[in-house]
């Protein structure tokens, strides 16, 4: 499959145009924030260990998911008020991680310089395998496989760019 790179610009800069409004002429938007992201976990507890014990995100919640019976869903604080939430499935076949349409791609989650640094050699450390890009960005696969991005960029803020 050939990908005409040209034509594809010439698009993105045609909906650039026609759709994107400079910052001061921008309405505000009628959401308060992300109140959580709901991920699907294959194990409780390795999922904790995961992401309070490598990743440093406390649990805060482990309740019971009104949507199915025996199901958990519990919840991490990301910072910021967010927090990034877990749904187990027991005897659902749920199948692996897939990227699909209407699915997941990453979830990117800022995280201070320092602390950025820190994360990456604990990343390395527990053998996860991630690929750092632009020394900002890790990008690597929880254990189900979720793609999980830490940026060292400020909220708002894209590779130096402003995007809020």
């Amino acid at each position: 499959m050939t990908v005409d790179l040209p034509a594809i610009e010439a698009t993105r800069a045609r909906i650039r145009d026609q759709h994107l409004r400079p910052a001061g002429e921008r309405p505000a938007s009628t959401a308060r924030g992300l109140h959580h992201t709901a991920l699907i976990s294959s194990d409780v507890e390795r999922t904790i260990a995961f992401y309070q014990g490598v990743l440093g995100f406390p649990l805060t919640e482990l309740i019971d998911n009104r949507d199915y019976p025996g199901s958990s869903h519990f919840f991490f604080d990301i910072g910021n008020s967010n927090l990034l939430a877990f749904f187990d499935f027991p005897g659902l076949d749920v199948g692996p991680y897939a990227e699909v349409l209407g699915g997941l791609h990453h979830v990117a989650i800022s995280v201070e310089p320092s602390r950025w640094e820190a994360l990456v050699a604990k990343l390395t450390e527990a053998g996860v395998d991630h690929a750092v890009h632009s020394g900002v960005s890790v990008y690597f696969r929880d254990p189900d496989g979720a793609r999980i991005e830490l940026i060292a960029d400020p909220l708002g803020e894209m590779y130096g760019e402003h995007v809020l």
